[in-house]
């Protein structure tokens, strides 16, 4: 009885196995031998990878920019708030710089009492107070001038003599001294068309009129410092 040979693989067939084993090779190779130094840079687009799968941690420090971020993209939720240093040229935030009105006199030097107009802190010399929007001495002259050298030596200073009323209601504060004999106030009154009399007020409260020659304490007006 004759045995029969097997049929001899066709040359095609050959070449189909040996593409075959050659293809489960390489994947085995590809699986075992490449890692991120074996890819050509530029050669794996962005597009390419799962998102989330390649944490922070995985990148060296400086390696991108901030120009390649996408505006907006990085949110407060992914930045570590105690990693951040105080802003630029705003230590003094954390203080009330920004209100709109100072009983500190810090900006007002030698002031002993202090306020804003437009803005800007101003404030009273010492031995003044402020009051009906300026700086009113606490106590009147030492020295006792005429009526003329009164206006004179508040006119120095940049201020006046109070008015009767105004100075009424000053002298009702607190700490206020008031002159013994009265003082000159800023109203005359005529007794004719060449001759007049210029009020004072007394220490009891009254209203006078005395001859502008006659020497008595005042007090001056001035306005606020800045």
């Amino acid at each position: 009885m004759k045995r029969r040979r097997p049929p001899v693989p066709s040359p095609a067939l050959l070449i189909a196995c040996l593409a075959l084993f050659v293809a489960l090779g390489g994947t085995v190779l590809a699986a075992t031998k490449i890692d991120g130094r074996t890819i050509r840079v530029k050669s794996l687009p962005g597009n390419r990878l799962k998102v989330a799968s390649l944490p922070g941690n995985r990148l060296q420090s400086g390696t991108i920019p901030g120009s390649r971020l996408v505006p907006r993209s990085v949110t407060a939720k992914q930045i570590a708030v105690g990693s951040l240093g105080p802003v630029p040229n705003a230590e003094h935030a954390d203080s009330a710089d920004t209100a709109r009105r100072s009983q500190t006199a810090i900006a007002a030097e030698h002031a002993s009492d202090a306020s804003t107009v437009n803005g800007r802190v101003v404030g009273c010399r010492a031995g003044t107070r402020e009051f009906a929007g300026a700086c009113w001495d606490i106590s009147p002259s030492t020295d006792a001038l005429t009526a003329m050298d009164a206006v004179t030596a508040c006119a120095t200073r940049g201020g006046e003599l109070p008015e009767a009323l105004a100075l009424i209601k000053f002298g009702s504060i607190p700490g206020v001294e008031h002159a013994v004999g009265g003082e000159w106030l800023d109203q005359i009154w005529f007794n004719s068309e060449t001759t007049y009399g210029v009020f004072l007020l007394s220490s009891e409260g009254h209203f006078l009129v005395k001859v502008p020659t006659e020497l008595h304490r005042f007090r001056c007006v001035t306005p606020f410092i800045s």
